[in-house]
């Protein structure tokens, strides 16, 4: 009986014990319940107060960018088809504004300029000629014929004469007498041609015929000038002092100058400092000023910054340009690109893809962040 009394006891402290235990349960999923409701109000709270009072005082944007250097990517080609016959220079290169980088085949250039230069060296003698007139044996020459031609007519003439007189005595025929007076006629003609060759020859050039040597000189130069300009362009030269960033063609490629398809032979850029080109929401536009200090941080370089400021905003928004490998990224939205250079001493490799954070005017850095991904 005493066993069943202290059963009965031991059952009764246990079903006690379990309510207590069930009654605690309850309470504090209730006041766990109540605890997270009232954080969301706050929360809600927090946010409707930010959107209506502003960005807190040193709010930043972060955005994705990619490192380029200071000129941008610069892609250099010929300006004329060809094939390359010489590349000087390998990637990772510097290089000076003007020097040769690549040469093409250019026999054929190299022959029409010789050819032009040939034909600018004639023309110039021809108007020296036509400008000072013939020489003193040249005149001499001429006045020589011309008395030779003046003795030829007067035996003719003389010839004519005698002829005549036999005729007229009706010693020779008509005939005879009509051959003579043609071989007068013929050397008077002759006597005429040479008087107005010397003329020519021994009085001062017209105006016309030096116009019309000038004009063959100045054609001659201009042709001269076209064969030296396509033959320049056989010679692919670097527009600036940077590095060669890219080598996309080698000796013996042919390479080809098209407005549909270009075909670049070198990437060149001023490395001597990088800039990040970075996408900002459109929601956030409004927060960039020139001047405002930034940095950017990659993967590969854990936690360290790199320093910098925007030096440049764009003018219209476009589309993303970047592309990260988050999930949750959206593709849609408008964005505004945004130029950070970076300080001097930044060494970073072209093309990288970093995280780039923008801060406020104070330059202060917080703790919370607005983010355009």
């Amino acid at each position: 009986m005493k066993n069943k009394t202290l059963i009965a006891g031991a059952i009764v402290v246990a079903v006690l014990t379990g309510s207590l235990i069930l009654g605690h349960t309850v309470l504090a999923k209730n006041s766990a319940a109540n605890q997270e409701t009232r954080a969301q109000n706050s929360l809600k709270a927090n946010r409707s107060a930010a959107v209506s009072q502003g960005p807190p005082q040193g709010w930043l944007i972060s955005g994705p960018g990619r490192v380029e250097p200071y000129s941008e990517d610069i892609k250099m080609g010929a300006e004329i088809s060809g094939r390359l016959k010489s590349v000087f220079v390998e990637e990772g290169q510097s290089v000076h504004s003007g020097q040769v980088l690549a040469e093409l085949v250019n026999d054929d250039y190299r022959a029409q300029v010789a050819s032009a230069e040939a034909a600018v060296r004639q023309k110039e003698a021809e108007l020296r000629k036509t400008i000072n007139g013939a020489r003193l044996e040249e005149r001499r020459e001429a006045f020589s014929s011309v008395e030779e031609a003046q003795a030829v007519m007067a035996n003719a003439e003389s010839e004519m004469r005698r002829h005549q007189k036999l005729y007229d005595a009706g010693v020779i025929s008509q005939e005879e007498k009509d051959r003579f007076d043609k071989e007068y006629e013929v050397a008077k003609a002759q006597y005429q041609e040479k008087v107005e060759s010397h003329t020519l020859i021994d009085g001062a050039t017209r105006e016309e015929d030096r116009s019309m040597a000038r004009a063959n000189l100045e054609d001659a130069r201009a042709k001269l000038a076209e064969a030296q300009a396509l033959y320049a362009k056989t010679f692919i030269r670097s527009p600036i002092d940077g590095t060669v960033l890219r080598k996309h063609h080698r000796a013996g490629e042919s390479v080809s100058n098209g407005s549909t398809s270009p075909d670049p032979i070198f990437t060149l850029g001023d490395t001597h400092t990088l800039r990040v080109r970075v996408d900002v929401d459109e929601t956030d536009v409004s927060k960039l000023v020139l001047g405002q200090k930034a940095y950017v941080t990659a993967d590969a370089y854990g936690e360290r910054k790199f320093w910098g400021h925007v030096v440049r905003i764009g003018e219209e928004l476009g589309r993303k340009n970047i592309r990260t490998d988050e999930p949750t990224e959206h593709v849609d939205t408008k964005i505004l690109e945004t130029l950070v250079q970076l300080d001097d001493g930044s060494a970073l490799p072209i093309g990288l893809r970093v995280d780039s954070f923008i801060l406020a005017a104070n330059g202060t850095e917080p703790t919370r962040t607005v983010s355009t991904r």
